[in-house]
């Protein structure tokens, strides 16, 4: 079983930066590929960008193309979200979850979730 913790959110400015890091107990971390979504108020949860077990791949929504990189040290069982050019719509709990790697892009593809953290992107 795999615990999840993020921290890193909070409030910014648009156009601000934020890195979102999710640390993870347990030894087998490099065994699980990683995701991360996000939800809004009264909005279904939604698929970020998730990094295969070893980090070689990557894969994001096209809404973060080129504003959101996902990286991961499994050295250190942690996985980062580093957000740049932060926009309203990019207000949200943002999610760490761990998974088989069968569906990178789906929550079903994800045993393992942390509780959340909040992100606010203000004007």
């Amino acid at each position: 079983q795999v615990q999840l913790v993020e921290s890193g959110g909070g409030l910014v400015q648009a156009g601000g930066s934020l890195r979102l890091s999710c640390a993870a107990s347990g030894r087998t971390f490099s065994s699980y590929a990683m995701g991360w979504f996000r939800q809004a108020p009264g909005k279904e949860r939604e698929f970020v960008a998730a990094i295969t077990r070893s980090g070689g791949a990557t894969f994001d929504a096209d809404f973060v193309k080129g504003r959101f990189t996902i990286s991961r040290d499994n050295a250190k069982n942690t996985v980062y979200l580093q957000m740049n050019s932060l926009k309203l719509e990019d207000t949200a709990v943002y999610y760490c979850a761990a998974g088989s790697g069968s569906y990178y892009t789906k929550t079903k593809g994800y045993d393992y979730w942390g509780q959340g953290t909040q992100v606010t992107v203000s004007s």
